[in-house]
């Protein structure tokens, strides 16, 4: 029998399994090629949710594998005694509705009349009759599912962070180990990539077992926590189902940005214009963005667009994301309070342990969401907070914008808070103290700016959301007052 990171497990691995898995895992790393296509990296930068997390953490891309040190992350007497975090799923296929708009979009460059086109590329053939000859290889089946690059994400976050808080992530403390997650495939998914990837850390080589076989067990499945949205009903009704909540987004569609990118696209594929909507761009330019994520190839869909492009459907994106999932309604943020809630019940808990000389009974609590996950809760917190709110109208105003989803919940994302026991604290206060992370990198406090709290004062800056933030008040509807005249 063997003992892995998680515990006594059920079953014995052959030996010949094992040198099949080492081979397999080299081949493996072999399977992805390195990205120097100067479209694509051109581009990469403004696909918002749908970015590559190497490309918001370009350090990664030399040993994806080796954890990244924050000089700012606490050192010395300060020992980290609990990590939360809430992570977003990886790199994913498109949904089902993608896939459906992409196709009408590729129906409609073969539908094409013959033409002399304008030639773009090599070989004399424009852009247009390039796609139109090149097979769809997305398939409806794969909705959103999760592809191997996203396995292997999980897998990478998973050694990097078990090599950057070794103390939280030793064998020891595996069987006391939680996951949560979304009932997403995506997402129960990444949480047992993840778990394998611990697997690797520990076990070099060593093919990982069935995670139902591990002792700490699979993720459990919360989607009140982890898809609060979903549970809202305020949210639903007001926002999710309320034709016009999202009016600066179709509004932009509409504007005059949009409808150069429209002219220009149509130009180049050579199709009726009036044959194309905002929605159909986004798709291609979505697509560009999926086959560099999923295969790592430079796709014709890039020659369609050029930076200026690219930034214009960044921020159509972002629109979308801000007034469904941020700051453009109060109910966005106010709805994942309940996961908010839940975080401080863990870090509570664990000083209340500790003060007690207790063994903390969960030193590392893994939650895997989305990007509608995050978003909310981040701006629930005082995140990436604009000055003025992003409309359809202010554009080239909001350039220089906090309010970047690619740049804060790309593919793999990830929100960490760091509790810490300082043995030679001074005073009580400062014996607990805490960080945040977001992406592998500190993240400092929005109300100080400070790259570290005293825990007490962060459960004071928050304490009205702590204590007034109730997921059943603040998703309840208004109740309506009817009367009728009885005969």
């Amino acid at each position: 029998m063997l003992r892995g990171p998680c515990g006594l497990l059920r079953a014995q691995v052959a030996p010949a399994a094992v040198l099949a898995a080492a081979l397999l895992s080299s081949l493996g790393r072999c399977s992805f090629l390195e990205s120097g296509d100067p479209v694509a990296s051109a581009l990469s930068p403004y696909f918002g949710t749908k970015t590559r997390y190497e490309d918001v953490n370009p350090g990664l891309l030399p040993n994806p594998e080796a954890p990244r040190r924050d000089p700012e992350l606490l050192e010395g007497t300060c020992t980290p005694i609990q990590l939360v975090a809430v992570i977003r799923h990886g790199t994913r296929y498109p949904t089902a509705k993608q896939i459906r708009k992409l196709r009408h979009l590729h129906g409609l460059l073969q539908a094409r009349g013959p033409g002399g086109g304008r030639p773009r590329g090599t070989g004399g053939r424009d852009v247009g009759a390039a796609l139109a000859d090149r097979p769809l290889w997305y398939a409806d089946w794969m909705d959103g599912q999760l592809v191997e690059k996203g396995r292997q994400d999980m897998r990478q976050l998973a050694l990097r962070l078990a090599s950057l808080f070794p103390a939280l992530f030793c064998p020891e403390n595996f069987g006391r180990l939680r996951l949560v997650t979304s009932s997403k495939h995506r997402c129960v998914d990444s949480g047992a990539a993840f778990l394998q990837g611990l697997w690797q850390h520990y076990h070099p080589g060593l093919p990982p077992p069935d995670v139902a076989d591990m002792e700490c067990g699979p993720p459990r499945i919360n989607d009140k926590l982890m898809r609060f949205f979903d549970h809202c009903k305020k949210f639903l009704t007001e926002v999710e189902s309320n034709a016009m909540a999202l009016y600066h987004v179709e509004a932009f569609k509409t504007g005059p940005e949009m409808q150069s990118i429209l002219k220009k696209v149509a130009a180049t594929l050579e199709v009726p214009v009036n044959d194309l909507n905002a929605d159909l761009i986004q798709v291609a330019f979505f697509t560009c963005s999926f086959d560099l994520a999923i295969k790592d190839i430079n796709s014709p869909w890039c020659d369609v667009f050029d930076i200026d492009d690219a930034k214009v459907l960044e921020y159509l994106n972002d629109l979308k994301q801000y007034w469904k999932r941020g700051y453009g309604y109060t109910i966005n943020s106010r709805s994942s309070c309940i996961l908010f809630e839940d975080i401080f019940q863990h870090l509570d808990k664990a000083v209340e342990q500790k003060q007690r000389s207790q063994p903390i009974s969960s030193p590392v609590i893994l939650q895997f969401g989305h990007a509608e996950t995050l978003l909310p809760l981040l701006s629930l917190m005082g995140y990436f907070k604009d000055k003025e709110p992003l409309t359809a109208y202010n554009y080239k105003e909001q350039v220089h914008r906090k309010f970047r989803s690619g740049h804060i919940v790309p593919y793999a994302s990830n929100l960490i808070f760091l509790l810490y026991h300082c043995e030679n604290a001074k005073t009580a206060k400062e014996e607990f103290q805490v960080q945040m992370l977001l992406n592998e990198k500190v993240l400092p406090f929005a109300y100080s700016q400070e790259t570290v709290s005293l825990y007490e004062d962060l459960k004071n800056h928050y304490k009205d959301i702590l204590r007034s933030c109730h997921a059943s008040n603040e998703c309840e509807l208004p109740k309506v007052n009817s009367t009728s005249d009885e005969l």
